[in-house]
């Protein structure tokens, strides 16, 4: 299935999909881009390798995104800032399809706010990442994450309990954490329609 199959398949089912807000309730704000391509006739999903320089999330694999600052008019603006400081994405080439439930990270105690994109010029994209945040760009194919021998649940020790979390698996990659809490509630809405994370 081709990225622009995807896309009206995508921008069906969010357009009638009302996303879980989460009152941030003395938590920080952020927003992240789920951003879909098509690069050799295959659709891929953008991620980052975020750097250990970095304050939260250190080495792990991310959507680009990050903290809502004031000049922000809303979270979906700050996705899109982010993603054009991160990866060098300009704003004229995202196009916003839907939005995803709201979930808080349990690293850094944000409420994030997932915002799912198109990117609307040909690949491959000329990126230009941040040296300080961003350590690698991944470009993960669609069909790789939907295979479920890829990824898995595991039982992590976290805060003193343990907790079965989602993840995924990439060339040597795992994207686990809040990334794969994003990335698992995508991927049962295209395959099912979408129940909440």
């Amino acid at each position: 299935m081709t990225a622009r199959t995807y896309l009206e398949e995508v921008r069906r089912r969010l357009s009638v999909y009302r996303p879980q807000r989460i009152e941030p309730g003395g938590r920080a704000s952020a927003g992240v881009l789920l951003l879909l391509y098509d690069a050799d006739g295959e659709t891929h999903l953008l991620f980052t390798k975020r750097t250990e320089l970095v304050e939260h999330h250190k080495g792990e694999i991310c959507f680009p995104g990050g903290r809502q600052e004031a000049g922000d008019d809303d979270l979906f603006a700050t996705a899109v800032r982010e993603t054009f400081e991160e990866v060098g994405i300009s704003p004229a080439h995202m196009e916003r399809i839907g939005q995803l439930d709201d979930i808080v990270s349990r690293g850094s105690n944000f409420v994030i706010s997932p915002f799912v994109g198109f990117l609307t010029t040909a690949a491959p994209y000329h990126y230009s990442h941040a040296d300080h945040e961003v350590d690698e760009i991944l470009e993960i194919p669609l069909a790789h994450l939907l295979d479920e021998t890829n990824g898995g649940v595991e039982l992590r020790h976290l805060d003193g309990q343990d907790i079965e979390m989602r993840f995924y698996r990439f060339h040597g990659h795992v994207i686990w954490g809040a990334t794969a809490r994003n990335l698992a509630q995508f991927l049962r809405l295209l395959s099912d329609g979408g129940a909440s994370a």
